[in-house]
């Protein structure tokens, strides 16, 4: 009889899971603040709301919602190449959170075809909302950054993935449009449903981009000399991301709602900061420090 050797599972092994961790951390934090059903808004009032608005109003908010839509649907359609990789490293903990990430991308994905389907009506192809820079960023350097692990899952490769999906697409993009979109809402009291389902995907997308401030922190710590990674990354993809914004102020004079895009600018650059000096850090630390870090 042929001998099968051990796979070495952790969980049943005397270590088991290690609860402490960082993406442990965050996947008990989704058990609890993720489960929201995007059947369960109430999007009456919307619909109410949405034949008050005046065109350009309705145009903005189409154009917004569009970048939304095909950028959640993107991001479900392109995590798995990234678990694969961190599952095929055996790291349990890590993978159990990313199971809750692509869940909540699918859920935010279901959410913003509801409130197009049933607020807007907008039975259109509103890929004409995509601008230039988007499209650089979501056709193209996201789909190729994380299918480039299938067949190289690199360090190097991990970093230039989990740059453009958690630090460009959500901690630039889509973190600062979710801000931008939400603060709009509550100052003009309208879209009830809207602005409670972005306050659900505000709270998931917290999650997702601190994973990836740990992913990148771990990957640093291991390697100082994936910082310049990092750097040539961020640099390269940031203007398109920023970019992206005049983008969606370019078509209207006046901005509808008193948007302002600075306020856009500030927010964006401020979150970035922060996080290129957090992961920068890592450099100069342990892995034991590491997965002791606030998430």
């Amino acid at each position: 009889m042929t001998t099968v050797t051990a796979r070495g599972l952790k969980t049943t092994t005397a270590g088991g899971l290690n609860h402490a961790l960082p993406p442990m951390r965050l996947y008990h934090k989704a058990k609890e603040l993720g489960i929201w059903n995007p059947k369960h808004i109430d999007l009456t009032n919307d619909k109410a709301d949405w034949h008050k608005l005046s065109d350009n109003e309705r145009d903005v908010i189409l154009r917004l919602t569009s970048l939304f839509q095909a950028g959640e649907e993107s991001v479900t359609l392109d995590l798995l190449p990234l678990i694969m990789t961190i599952a095929r490293e055996g790291r349990v903990e890590e993978e159990m959170f990313l199971t809750t990430f692509l869940w909540e991308e699918a859920k935010h994905t279901e959410f913003f075809r509801r409130f197009i389907d049933e607020v807007t009506g907008a039975a259109i192809d509103l890929t004409p909302y995509h601008s230039e820079s988007y499209k650089q960023i979501i056709y193209k350097e996201l789909p190729d950054s994380l299918n480039a692990l299938l067949t190289d899952p690199s360090p190097a490769n991990q970093v230039k993935a989990s740059v453009t999906y958690n630090m460009i697409v959500e901690g630039v993009m889509a973190e600062t449009g979710y801000h931008g979109y939400y603060a709009m809402l509550e100052k003009n009291n309208i879209l009830p449903g809207l602005k409670e389902g972005i306050g659900n995907l505000k709270r998931d997308e917290s999650r997702h981009i601190a994973y990836g401030v740990y992913l990148l922190s771990r990957l640093v710590a291991s390697d100082p000399s994936l910082w310049e990674i990092i750097e040539e990354r961020m640099n390269t993809l940031f203007e398109p991301a920023l970019n992206i914004v005049n983008e969606i102020f370019a078509p209207y004079d006046p901005m509808p709602f008193n948007l302002q895009i600075d306020e856009f600018f500030a927010f964006a650059m401020n979150q970035f900061q922060k996080r290129m000096s957090r992961i920068e850090k890592a450099r100069k630390q342990t892995i034991e420090e590491i997965d002791k870090m606030d998430v």
